[in-house]
């Protein structure tokens, strides 16, 4: 199979740089700039830190447009690391190109356009997955897997925090909500379902570069769910991730920032998993671990939450 990335910005190179393990897969790269094309991100920023310098990528074939990706009959799919705002219709052209789509988280700012792209791979017969890596972050699937087992009995609450400085490298369309939170919210949803409600507070002020979310989902059977976090200002407050889950009889914690629970993988094994099940997807394998269709409820749910905010803490219905 050969998948071209398209986009080297930081998830882009992260991409490139997780996917070139994985045996059998050939990959291409598509981006406007020649320096990018030639293996240097020497001058990459991201949440998780700088990308590696500088890649090897003599053995891929190069694109400088698009265009030139989709009308290659050589490329069987493509992986989308572009602004959130380009999602919609790259992933439609793609798809009507015959090309297999994976798209950057969220895969769009709304749910109707998520929607758009999931009944066009359904006209094309194609495969369409968002690339929620964390449904596939070693930590998290380990809580996945803890919870549905149900050794630890059941589940009485829950923290999920994600923060980090507002990027300066250029804007994001979505602020700190969509940038960071849409993971939380898409794993609670992966793991809980749709909540009964919802009421949430915090504050927005792009020019400070402020774009805080508390949410809290309300469950059946007094099961509260606290997503919170965002971007905390302009700076360079350090990017962080966590949770702490209490069941009847164990409290199951993970932090970047303070090193508890870590399992010590490097964060290309959650990315190389991700693109290796979206190739096995491809293939023909069913889509279980990463419904398109979950990926378009997250968007609805976060801007539900987002909504609330408005509201300053009033509980609202959750129907999505």
């Amino acid at each position: 199979m050969k998948l071209a990335v398209i986009g080297l910005g930081f998830m882009g190179s992260t991409h490139v740089k997780a996917a070139r393990t994985l045996p059998g897969l050939e990959l291409a790269v598509c981006s406007r700039d020649p320096k990018k094309l030639s293996g240097d991100f020497s001058e990459i920023r991201g949440n998780l830190g700088d990308a590696a310098g500088k890649i090897d990528l003599s053995i891929m074939a190069k694109y400088a447009s698009i265009g030139a990706v989709l009308a290659d009959p050589t490329i069987d799919a493509v992986d989308l690391c572009l602004p959130t705002e380009m999602h919609e219709q790259v992933t439609l052209e793609a798809l009507r190109a015959g090309k297999h789509v994976l798209v950057e988280k969220p895969m769009a700012l709304d749910g109707a356009a998520a929607g758009r792209m999931i009944a066009e791979a359904e006209r094309q017969q194609r495969t369409l997955m968002a690339a929620q890596v964390i449904r596939f972050w070693p930590e998290y699937a380990a809580l996945r897997d803890t919870l549905r087992s149900g050794r630890l009995g059941a589940l009485r609450g829950a923290v999920f925090r994600r923060r980090c400085a507002a990027p300066s490298w250029g804007t994001w369309a979505g602020g700190g909500a969509f940038d960071l939170l849409i993971h939380d919210v898409d794993f609670v949803l992966q793991l809980l379902g749709e909540p009964e409600a919802i009421s949430s507070s915090g504050a927005c002020d792009d020019e400070a570069g402020i774009d805080l979310l508390h949410a809290t989902f309300f469950y059946p059977n007094g099961v509260d769910v606290l997503i919170t976090g965002g971007w905390l200002n302009r700076g360079s407050h350090p990017f962080s991730m966590e949770f702490t889950v209490t069941f009847d009889r164990d409290t199951v914690e993970y932090s970047t920032a303070s090193g508890v629970g870590v399992l010590n993988c490097p964060p290309e094994t959650a990315y190389a998993a991700e693109i290796a099940y979206f190739v096995r997807c491809c293939a023909g394998a069913p889509n279980e671990l990463c419904p398109p269709r979950e990926s378009a409820e997250a968007i609805d749910l976060l801007r539900l939450a987002l909504e609330a905010r408005g509201r300053r803490g009033e509980k609202i219905a959750c129907a999505i």
